[in-house]
């Protein structure tokens, strides 16, 4: 059974940084595709950073050079360090896996966490 559990969130105010994690059971987690996502109040959720088997990332333009994905396959951990923060950063933060073969980037996530809620004050 894939599980796979956020922790890391918090409140924290503009121009800070923050660093989520992924703790990931259950799968192949060194050749999975594997992702964050986010979802703010009243809003879709969007990709936030993605990384793939071939360690090809991706970046949506609203968080380049700010966010940097990153997995530890020794421990299966994956991490998004999150730098710059603004408000419009606020949001609940989704790890979530997929097939080593998805493209960069997907959504076609097969596995999903339950979140982290990010509030990023003025």
């Amino acid at each position: 059974q894939v599980q796979l559990v956020e922790s890391g969130g918090g409140l924290v105010r503009t121009g800070d940084s923050l660093r989520l994690s992924c703790a990931a059971s259950g799968l192949t987690f060194s050749t999975s595709t594997m992702a964050w996502f986010r979802q703010a109040p009243g809003k879709e959720r969007e990709i936030v950073a993605q990384t793939n088997w071939m360690s090809t990332t991706y970046y949506p333009d609203s968080v380049k050079g700010r966010f940097t994905i990153s997995r530890d396959s020794a421990n299966n951990i994956l991490y998004l360090q999150m730098n710059s923060l603004k408000p419009d950063d606020t949001a609940v933060y989704y790890c979530a896996a997929g097939s080593r073969f998805l493209p960069v980037p997907s959504y076609d996530m097969a596995y999903w966490g339950k979140g982290t809620l990010v509030t990023v004050s003025q």
